[in-house]
């Protein structure tokens, strides 16, 4: 089993959700980077669970740096991370060992590796796993910025609940502004609703999805080739790694199929300083799989989390029985909020591999 992505810039995550530890391993980073670990922790703690809307786990989620790193300056050695697994509680899953939980990768797991394979807490395919992208791309963030590109990201809508979108040319202090919130919305009314929501869903023992807006800024023409090595084709590749993801789309996405060409189409125009750009932004930055100097503009659909408080239909795997499976222990009502960094980590990462193979490592 491989759970490794990037060109240049390799990204390996390892560990379980109730394993000593969970872990990231990133080779190829350019050497002599400053790497700000406020900054880091500050970008890792959006990520964490907190209050209501989220599950009970408690994890510091302090990164201890193995290696590749010298007083926080990259060294040219592969980096490798991990994160201690504290506050794991395995025996909420005892029951689960031979009744697989709906929506899970349980029932998989089960049939390709047997009963070899440590499903407490989702093992391998947990969310836990987002907490080791988010120190990568928390690096591959800062790396990024001192090259002028920005990457952001907000929850676009929770339970038919609409955000508003990030404008035609979002910029670095949007995104700023976002990351600051407890909630990551721009409208804060919205958020409030789609708070409300989650607590709801959460309150009737059950729980609701959402769909996250990324956008990246500055970045450069030119990243990306045709057909299989395209920038959608990379970052969809690396985004469904993220676990909870059911789709991803770029620019109007979906909706450009009920268009025509002529309302899809993107109007070459020359801008104020003379330089060629788009006057809208369908494409989503990118064409041909080739970015065009607009911004990169996807989302990204979480579905609801499976685990929930409700009666479920299950089998049990040994005596070959249908039964009745309740959960128990502590799970997210909405995954989608919490998500929101795990999103910009990936991108900036992939964003990140692109350049360096750009610019010639």
């Amino acid at each position: 089993m491989s759970s490794e992505f990037g060109k240049i810039l390799r990204v390996s995550v390892f560990g379980q959700s109730h394993g000593p530890a969970i872990g990231i391993v990133m080779e190829n980073l350019p050497a002599g980077e400053v790497i700000d670990e406020a900054e880091l922790l500050a970008f890792m703690g959006r990520r964490k669970a907190k209050g209501p809307l989220s599950t009970l786990r408690r994890e510091d989620d302090i990164p201890m740096i193995l290696s590749g790193m010298i007083h926080w300056k990259t060294c040219g050695s592969p980096l490798c991370a991990i994160l201690e697994n504290k506050d794991a509680q395995s025996k909420d899953y005892e029951a689960l060992k031979e009744i697989p939980r709906p929506s899970h990768a349980d029932f998989v797991a089960f049939k390709k590796w047997g009963k070899h394979t440590d499903m407490r807490g989702g093992g391998h395919f947990s969310g836990r796993l987002t907490a080791p992208l988010c120190i990568g791309g928390g690096i591959a963030k800062q790396i990024l910025a001192r090259r002028g590109v920005f990457v952001g990201a907000h929850l676009l809508s929770v339970a038919g609940i609409e955000d508003e979108p990030f404008g035609l040319h979002p910029t670095q202090e949007d995104f700023d502004l976002v990351a600051k919130k407890h909630f990551p919305t721009i409208d804060d009314a919205a958020g409030d609703k789609m708070q409300h929501a989650i607590k709801e869903a959460s309150a009737n023992k059950d729980s609701v999805g959402g769909i996250i807006e990324c956008a990246a800024i500055g970045v450069p023409i030119g990243l990306g080739s045709p057909m299989f090595e395209g920038i959608e084709n990379k970052l969809a590749a690396a985004i469904f790694g993220i676990p909870a993801v059911k789709g991803i789309e770029f620019g109007s996405g979906f909706e450009s199929a009920r268009q025509r060409g002529s309302e899809h189409n993107d109007p070459i125009i020359l801008s104020e300083q003379k330089d060629i750009t788009m006057e809208k932004n369908d494409a989503g930055g990118i064409n041909g799989g080739i970015t065009n100097g607009m911004p990169i503009r996807f989302n990204v659909a979480f579905k609801p989390t499976p685990s929930i408080s409700k009666p479920q239909k299950s089998v049990h795997l040994t005596a070959l029985e249908e039964t009745e499976l309740i959960i128990h222990g502590r799970h997210d009502p909405c995954v989608a909020h919490r998500a929101v960094p795990v999103v910009e980590a990936v991108a900036a990462l992939v964003l990140l591999d692109c350049l360096l193979e750009h610019h010639g490592h």
